[in-house]
């Protein structure tokens, strides 16, 4: 009988998942509060129709990111809602946007 196990994610297809599943989280975030969401179409010249359709999209999900890096008290206040450090917001939308980050090595 074959094995018919999904091949495993690579080390940097673990890190996109991740970092698009903690966008979508921060689009929840900001959608939950009508004054946050209001702001961030305001921002982003989309309508209210079109954000499931733009959140398939990775660069959005990397720009929902980074206007939740861009208004520090926004970032802190997902970032303890979510139980995570702030800077791994930064991290997630580096890794949608294809930035990597390298280790300092001697």
């Amino acid at each position: 009988m074959r094995d018919r196990r999904q091949p495993e994610k690579s080390g940097r297809e673990e890190r996109q998942a991740a970092a698009e599943e903690l966008a979508i989280a921060a689009l929840g975030f900001i959608a939950a509060e009508p004054e946050r969401l209001g702001r961030f179409l305001a921002i982003t010249g989309i309508g209210p129709g079109s954000i499931r359709d733009a959140a398939r999209e990775p660069q959005f999900l990397a720009g929902v990111l980074d206007h939740i890096a861009g208004d520090e008290p926004l970032l802190l206040a997902f970032a303890a809602d979510n139980e995570i450090d702030p800077n791994a917001v930064i991290r997630a939308r580096d890794t949608i946007a294809g930035r990597h980050l390298e280790r300092d090595t001697p």
